[in-house]
């Protein structure tokens, strides 16, 4: 049996992912949406999710000022968490680009600070998932892709594919592919060595 992997959060610079393998299988099911009764529960949740969009664009704008850089923010409500988006101006590609890093560690930080900026104004932790021009949505592509070929070499043999070290976020991106194609994934290693294993469905 197998059980669903803990992975719903991004990386945090400053914490590693626990150690130990946990695995999500076929039919898995992802994070959970809020669900009331009479639907008012899933309003009220719906309601703070977007108090946390509109307190991160607060945040995010001040922090552009500050900066003196350019980008329009587009506050949404996906997969049970808040989702705000710093789009590039199309007049300056490129000028945002400090605010990703090298391989979106510069974006997780960011990411951190504003939720924590959430945190202060709520009162409540937040999920949000911060996107900079957009890094996350290619990123998502790319590891979408990966997974797809990572499940065909399984099905003409290979006993296990890893794949390369990746944060819980882009983890679960990869788990909940493998899942959908009817195939078993795993997490090994620790910190940043932590990894996704992809085997046939037992």
């Amino acid at each position: 049996m197998t059980t669903s992997e803990n992975e719903q959060d991004e990386a945090v610079p400053a914490q590693a992912p626990a150690a130990g393998a946990d695995s999500v299988a076929a039919g898995a099911e992802g994070d959970a949406g809020v669900v009331g009764e009479g639907g008012e529960q899933a309003t009220s949740g719906r309601s703070r999710l977007e108090e946390d969009g509109d307190v991160a664009a607060d945040y995010l704008e001040e922090l552009l000022d500050i900066a003196d850089l350019d980008g329009d923010l587009d506050i949404d409500v996906e997969d049970g968490r808040a989702s705000v988006s710093v789009l590039e101006d199309e007049s300056a590609p490129g000028s945002l680009r400090q605010l990703v890093g090298p391989d979106g560690q510069v974006l997780d930080a960011l990411q951190e600070l504003t939720r924590l900026a959430v945190q202060a104004r709520t009162g409540e932790r937040s999920r949000l998932v911060l996107d900079v021009a957009g890094y996350r949505a290619q990123r998502r592509t790319v590891l979408s892709a990966m997974a797809s070929e990572a499940v065909e070499q399984v099905r003409a043999g290979a006993e296990a594919v890893h794949l390369a070290p990746m944060n819980p976020y882009e983890r679960k991106i990869v788990h909940d592919v493998i899942a959908e194609a009817g195939l078993r994934s795993e997490s090994e290693g620790t910190s940043a060595d932590r990894h996704v294993v992809v085997t046939a469905a037992s």
